[in-house]
């Protein structure tokens, strides 16, 4: 009997070039590896790409690879750029605008079910462009020209 068959893990070895690229929407493209308790996940957001406001059960830490993301989140925006770390506790809502092309690293703890299951329909619907307003954080709300995110 093999020892995945008698229930201990095994380890994984996986190169990202061997990661199906999963195209969200026109501006988000991600890839994903799971393990039992743990997810990461390279997420590609081009200039201009929004992550609709969002929250889950999962503990999240984004680790900008390429570029900055600046996200509107506990009252605050903060603009996170390459090499920095932004956590978010779970259930915290949240969103993030690219403002360029940007490359992030995101580690879920649970692995993030609605991903894997493809239910993450914020993610991949069109419609509205959200812009956030000048200010204290308010959000203006445009229609999109061509492909929301």
């Amino acid at each position: 009997m093999s020892n995945a068959t008698a229930g201990k893990p095994e380890p994984k070895y996986i190169a990202w070039k061997d990661v199906e690229r999963e195209k969200l929407n026109p501006l988000i493209d991600r890839e994903m590896i799971t393990g039992q308790e743990i997810m990461v996940a390279r997420v590609f957001i081009k200039k201009g790409g929004h992550v609709p406001l969002h929250h889950h059960h999962n503990e999240q830490f984004t680790y900008i690879l390429e570029g900055a993301l600046k996200f509107a989140i506990d009252g605050k925006e903060i603009v996170v750029r390459a090499g920095e770390v932004l956590c978010i506790p779970s259930n915290m809502p949240h969103e993030a605008w690219g403002l360029e092309d940007t490359l992030d690293l995101d580690v879920f703890t649970p692995p993030r079910e609605d991903w894997l299951n493809k239910t993450d329909d914020y993610l991949r619907k069109g419609g509205l462009q959200v812009q956030p307003a000048p200010g204290k954080g308010g959000r203006q709300v445009q229609p999109a020209s061509g492909h929301g995110s």
